[in-house]
């Protein structure tokens, strides 16, 4: 493992502050540590009033827990989205994708991961309990499960399904255009716009009692 000796103990702080971000190691903290430090005071001050704003004043959407400037995000507030069909994703940034399809007019449910034991990921700890109030206090035709084709996702497809399937609404599931294995934010937009416009029923998917 490669060391540093940096010239700087602020420099050093920096560098172990963004080195905690994903996918960024220490050299790429250090160049853009270094990449700060040539920009002007206003530009860095603008870029840390950004980040301080977003994580003092976002909010999670009361109703289906995707990122908003307000208590209700402006998908679930917009007169122009179907209200009577949830999409049930794992992650804020599978809203992104599926979003920038343009091929999706319903609202969303976002669980926040996936049910996964290794990780000590049980049902509780995501939204499920959540989607199931939705649908006991809204007028639902269709829920879409739009999870990872991981067998965390399948599983956690299974789970909800079993929760869900005495509501009278259709469940249906992404078609199989996307690989299994995949996660969802990784797959590419016409792939994905096609398995959303080809979604079949859960049940005719997977071998369910």
């Amino acid at each position: 493992m490669q060391t540093h000796t940096y010239p700087s103990k602020l420099l050093e702080r920096a560098v172990e502050e963004l080195a905690k971000l994903p996918g960024i190691g220490n050299r790429t903290a250090l160049r853009l540590a270094l990449h700060l430090l040539r920009q002007p005071q206003a530009d860095v001050e603008q870029f840390l009033t950004a980040i301080g704003e977003m994580k003092t004043n976002i909010h999670f959407c009361s109703v289906c827990h995707n990122i908003s400037d307000t208590d209700i995000c402006s998908i679930c507030s917009s007169p122009s989205r179907d209200k009577t069909t949830i999409c049930v994703v794992e992650t804020i940034k599978d809203v992104m994708s599926i979003e920038n399809t343009m091929q999706y007019k319903g609202v969303y449910h976002v669980l926040g991961g996936v049910i996964n034991p290794m990780e000590g990921i049980g049902p509780n700890d995501l939204t499920i309990n959540s989607l199931v109030e939705r649908l006991s206090t809204s007028e639902v035709n269709e829920v879409i499960m739009a999870l990872s084709a991981t067998t965390e996702g399948d599983t956690t497809n299974f789970f909800i399904y079993k929760k869900i399937k005495n509501f009278p609404v259709m469940v249906s599931t992404l078609a199989r255009g996307v690989a299994f294995g995949n996660e969802l934010e990784y797959t590419d937009e016409v792939t994905l716009g096609r398995a959303l416009l080809n979604r079949v029923r859960f049940d005719n998917s997977f071998s369910v009692e």
